[in-house]
C-alpha cells in the first residue's frame, strides 16, 4: 500500500480586513459626495440661464465595458448654441484627499460630470455587457435633470415539449 499524499493547498488564513470599516467609509464618502450635488447643480443652473441657454441634452451609449458621453448639445428656445466659455466652480472630493476641492470647470464640462455622477448613482455598470443608452435633459427653466436610460440585455426564452 502506497501513502497518498493531499492535493489540495491549506486553506487560507482569515481575512484581517474590517469589512464593515470599509463600507462604513465609502458610505461617509458617497454621502459627503451626495451633499455637494445639490450646490454644483445650483451654480450649474445659474450659470446656464445666465448664458441664455434653457436647456442642455446630453445622449451616451455603452456596451461591452466601455461607455461614453456621445454628444452634448446647449439650446436657446428650439436653436442650438454654443456653450459660452464660462467657467463655474465645481466642488469634488478626489480619492487622495479627504478635504473638498474647488475646480473651475467649463459649463460644458460641469454638464459633462453631472451625467456621469448620476448615471454612476442610479445605474451602476451601465456600460457592461449589453450595456445602456439614452439622455439627459438639463433643464435650466425648471432646474431639474431628466433621465430617459433604455438597458439592453439578451433573453431566451425555453419551451420543451413531450410528444
Amino acid at each position: 500500500m502506497s501513502k497518498i499524499e493531499p492535493t489540495l493547498a491549506a486553506p487560507m488564513a482569515p481575512s484581517r480586513i474590517d469589512f464593515a470599516a470599509v463600507l462604513a467609509r465609502q458610505a461617509e464618502r458617497d454621502a459627503r459626495i451626495a451633499a455637494l450635488r445639490p450646490a454644483n447643480k445650483e451654480r450649474l443652473f445659474d450659470g446656464l440661464t445666465a448664458a441664455g441657454i434653457t436647456h442642455v441634452t446630453v445622449s451616451f451609449d455603452g456596451y461591452g465595458d466601455s461607455g461614453q458621453v456621445e454628444s452634448i448639445a446647449a439650446y436657446a428656445g428650439e436653436t442650438e448654441v454654443a456653450f459660452p466659455k464660462t467657467q463655474i466652480a465645481y466642488a469634488v472630493l478626489t480619492w487622495d484627499d479627504p478635504e473638498v476641492e474647488m475646480r473651475a470647470l467649463s459649463l460644458e464640462d460641469v454638464v459633462e460630470q453631472l451625467a456621469y455622477d448620476l448615471l454612476s448613482d442610479t445605474h451602476a455598470g451601465w456600460e457592461n455587457n449589453d450595456g445602456a443608452y439614452g439622455e439627459f435633459c438639463f433643464d435650466a427653466s425648471a432646474r431639474s435633470i431628466h433621465l430617459e436610460f433604455n438597458e439592453r440585455f439578451t433573453s431566451s426564452e425555453l419551451t420543451t415539449y413531450v410528444f
